[in-house]
């Protein structure tokens, strides 16, 4: 074999069989179960794309009802596990808190082994329902504050700010916060959910394949870039150094987060909505602080696109939004966990709807056959 026989980083290999997304090229748009996902966005609270990526179809409204009461059934935490986040490092990355709260959801679950679909769909909606409270409860730990308990009374988005904040903003900030849980959703075979289906694969449980995928996800090159987004733009500082940071970025060859994107070639269709979104958004804020991010953002994109054709993906309009909302700069792949939580699940249960171990061949570059010589003669 050859180096010209390697697919570095997989690229190109198609893997596996999948119902769930695909960017269709001639629409140049990605696609939940052959929906455009910008109209669902548009259309469709989060809870119905859920639903969607999950069963296959959109809901009617009795299915959509008994989803979100099986959802609302499944919130709170143990209080095992409330004392155990208690006592994490409150200066490690939310990240890894949730990675190990994830665990210990896994361990509380006694039926945590049990693969049949029924199970699987159960262990989906509770670690949908349960996620938001852990991420919410680590942002207040790391605050110096005590956490919030869920309320039925509140719908998925709403919800997740009540456990935040304790209040529940303008509607142009759910809107935003939800159109984002949807674009967030699915993304065919990329890194982390690769890496769950590789570990449910081996017959691992639901949970250990979530985890798997929340390490993943965890890296700047992928979940971690709307973070770093976001520290580019406090890099940036203000509209005036815009477009001359850009350029400098450019000809010294800086690494530029939020821009490109291994699988559109013509822009991420996700962006519009949710630029649009985000630009709402900072309407209702009307802060300086709102204007001058939003208008950062807009020369920053205006500049890449003007010198190199690079258009912004998801993270770029994701990151900003986030910080607005008032959410600190470490909890935005959390966050993204939140909604992907949806995606990772339906991966795993189709991964073992027609399982096979997956365990790709190695190119190997080191010494050729050597013998051992003892100790004394080396």
């Amino acid at each position: 074999m050859s180096d010209e026989d390697v697919k570095y980083g997989l690229a190109g290999i198609l893997a596996d069989d999948t119902a769930i997304s695909k960017v269709m090229p001639e629409i140049n748009s990605l696609t939940y179960r052959g929906y455009k996902v910008q109209d669902l966005a548009s259309e469709c609270r989060f809870e119905e794309t859920a639903y969607l990526i999950w069963n296959g179809e959109l809901p009617t409204q009795g299915q959509l009802d008994a989803f979100n009461a099986h959802e609302k059934r499944e919130r709170g935490l143990s209080g095992d596990l409330q004392n155990v986040m208690s006592l994490f490092n409150k200066n490690a990355h939310p990240m890894d808190t949730l990675r190990t709260a994830i665990s210990f959801l896994g361990q509380e679950d006694d039926t945590a082994n049990d693969s049949s679909p029924e199970a699987l769909y159960d262990k989906a909606i509770r670690m949908y329902a349960k996620i938001p409270e852990i991420v919410a409860g680590t942002f207040r730990l790391r605050n110096g504050k005590e956490p919030i308990a869920p309320t039925e009374d509140l719908a998925f988005s709403e919800n997740f700010f009540h456990m935040c904040f304790g209040e529940v903003p303008a509607p142009e900030v759910i809107k935003c916060f939800d159109i984002s849980m949807t674009l967030y959703a699915e993304h065919s075979f990329n890194a982390s959910t690769f890496t769950a289906r590789t570990i449910a694969s081996s017959m691992s449980d639901i949970y250990s394949a979530v985890t798997g995928a929340v390490g993943s996800l965890k890296g700047p090159l992928h979940g971690g870039a709307n973070e770093a987004v976001m520290h580019m733009l406090e890099e940036v500082g203000s509209p005036d150094n815009a477009r001359a940071w850009m350029l400098d970025a450019l000809a010294t060859k800086k690494k530029i987060m939020g821009f490109g994107h291994r699988v559109y070639r013509s822009g991420d269709s996700r962006v519009p909505t949710m630029t649009d979104a985000f630009n709402k958004m900072v309407d209702v804020i009307g802060s300086e602080e709102a204007k001058s991010y939003w208008e950062m953002s807009r020369i920053l994109d205006e500049t890449m696109v003007a010198e190199k054709g690079i258009y912004p993906n998801l993270d770029f309009p994701a990151g900003p939004a986030y910080y607005l909302m008032g959410f600190e700069i470490p909890m935005f792949t959390p966050i993204f966990v939140v909604s992907r939580i949806t995606g990772w699940t339906a991966h795993v249960m189709e991964q073992l709807g027609n399982n096979k171990l997956i365990r790709p061949l190695s190119n190997y570059t080191g010494s050729a056959q050597r013998n051992v010589t003892p100790i004394g003669e080396r």
